[in-house]
């Protein structure tokens, strides 16, 4: 399948291209300059130099894929409004053509709040005051769906792997010997592998009836405290760790310290029903493995 993917390099559009590429699938990427379209190029896939924020940068080059693929954010202040426009732009481009296409978009799980119980993907949104933008990003993309244009949106976990992300940098901390908590800790963190997450774009893109809401998590349940002791037993000397009240965290950190403090217990019927399932399905009890890759990723 020919796929146009956005935000290649980054941590969760990197896990995706690896997926695609590796199964076959001809990838153009947009990156924002020459240097990172040298890396997707390395990757396996074509690089297309544009920005998110400008669709005439890259809607031509968008036009007759097979899957559009969202995984590209500008952080900042305008980031939400870039989001918007570039699901509108691809949106049109998928519309515009005469053959079947899907567009599969971002979200993310802090788009349910704290959950009082379980949450599947039908479950009732109550996003943190980070992301409350999203849940309207989520709705123009699935009410887009048309006879010829399959829509889906995929909610990740924390993604853990490798050097980047919440996770990384937990371990850097831990490295650095001091973990800093936001809360008391004992609050659950759904979680997913980053390579578990690129598996599953690659089966909503290659599945013609793959279409909704789609939850990604490991379903491992841990709390933040669980993570940090087991990363602890991984450095040479025990760090330190200290817990910021949410009050004072939100001070230094604004409304994302807020989502770090939620507690969430998320599972992904869906996303299994279409034969997916995380090969790795805790961080703690693979912390030796994934400290190595932590390094390794660090050292690149």
């Amino acid at each position: 399948m020919k796929v146009f993917l956005t935000g290649a390099t980054g941590y969760i559009g990197s896990a995706i291209l690896a997926a695609l590429v590796d199964a076959g699938h001809d990838v153009t990427a947009l990156v924002r300059d020459s240097a990172k379209g040298a890396r997707v190029s390395a990757a396996g896939a074509k690089a297309v130099v544009g920005n998110l924020g400008t669709p005439d940068s890259f809607a031509s080059a968008a036009a007759g894929h097979d899957a559009y693929v969202l995984a590209g954010f500008e952080g900042g202040a305008l980031g939400p409004e870039v989001d918007r426009l570039s699901i509108g732009a691809l949106l049109d481009v998928a519309q515009s053509g005469s053959a079947p296409t899907a567009v599969v978009y971002t979200s993310g799980v802090w788009v349910l709040g704290s959950t009082q119980k379980p949450a599947a993907e039908d479950a009732a949104l109550n996003p943190a005051p980070s992301v409350l933008w999203r849940p309207a990003h989520e709705r123009l993309v699935l009410e887009a769906a048309q006879t010829r244009v399959r829509t889906a949106v995929v909610r990740p976990g924390i993604v853990y792997g490798g050097a980047r992300g919440l996770v990384g940098d937990m371990f850097k901390d831990a490295d650095n010997g001091l973990i800093r908590v936001v809360g008391d800790g004992r609050n659950h963190w759904p979680l997913i592998y980053n390579r578990d997450l690129g598996q599953l774009y690659r089966l909503i893109v290659e599945s013609p009836e793959a279409a909704g809401v789609f939850h990604a998590n490991d379903e491992g349940d841990e709390t933040v405290l669980e993570l940090v002791e087991a990363m602890s037993q991984q450095t040479a000397h025990e760090p330190s760790v200290r817990h910021l009240p949410v009050e004072e965290a939100t001070k230094k950190m604004g409304a994302y310290a807020a989502a770090l403090a939620m507690d969430q217990i998320v599972r992904s019927p869906k996303a299994k029903a279409l034969g997916w399932q995380p090969s790795l399905r805790s961080v703690a009890g693979n912390v030796s493995r994934l400290f190595e890759e932590w390094r390794a990723g660090r050292d690149e």
